[in-house]
């Protein structure tokens, strides 16, 4: 794949607003120590551990999904590149500071000839990637410990959400364009995708 100057810029930016805006989310004391400007505790170990779990689970949850896009639709030919929506990162990590979270942060955007088979495949190629690393992480969590296994579980819980949140059928999510290629597709991952989200986070739940 090649990158434009532009899109690595975009791709580190969006992946740094994700992990502030997941660590604040799953971390509520973090909003009570940035509001207090209390520079020992956010340079504190558990602040760090909480922004790693982040990064390390959302943010590489978000850029591989948004990767999978632009490979996929680069091997239909087309000219991808991601673009950040500084104004969707802004209102994800303000949404957090809220104590809810919405995260949109950007898009790849492809041009060219395409069917839509293909177009369906490209956005579908988002959530399962997210699917195939909550099967890696799973592998972690079952056999890693200590901060290690704590990854492990996070990104098993994460890329879950990710991947039924982006299959739902409305506005711009991946779920619309690969229902209106395919029902048949669609309802399969949809089923796989947001069952699996639901049944591990009324199991377990969540939390950094």
């Amino acid at each position: 794949m090649r990158f434009g100057r532009r899109e690595l810029a975009d791709l580190a930016i969006a992946w740094i607003a994700l992990g502030v805006a997941f660590a604040l989310f799953f971390t509520p004391p973090l909003r009570q120590i940035l509001l207090a400007g209390d520079v020992d505790l956010l340079l504190s170990g558990p602040v760090f551990r909480s922004f790693a779990l982040s990064m390390l689970t959302a943010g590489i949850g978000f850029l591989l999904h948004e990767l999978a896009h632009k490979l996929v639709a680069q091997r239909f030919g087309q000219v991808a590149q991601f673009r950040a929506d500084y104004g969707m990162l802004f209102l994800a990590v303000a949404s957090a500071f809220a104590g809810f979270l919405f995260a949109a942060p950007g898009a790849v955007y492809h041009r060219g000839r395409i069917t839509k088979r293909q177009n369906g495949l490209i956005a579908l190629a988002g959530p399962v990637t997210n699917l195939a690393l909550a099967l890696g992480f799973a592998a972690l969590a079952l056999f890693a410990t200590g901060f290690l296994g704590t990854v492990g579980t996070f990104g098993v819980g994460i890329n879950l959400l990710l991947a039924g949140f982006n299959m739902l059928p409305f506005g711009p999510l991946d779920g619309r364009t690969v229902l209106s290629w395919s029902v048949v597709v669609f309802a399969i991952a949809f089923v796989v995708s947001a069952g699996s989200a639901v049944a591990v986070f009324l199991t377990f739940g969540i939390g950094l």
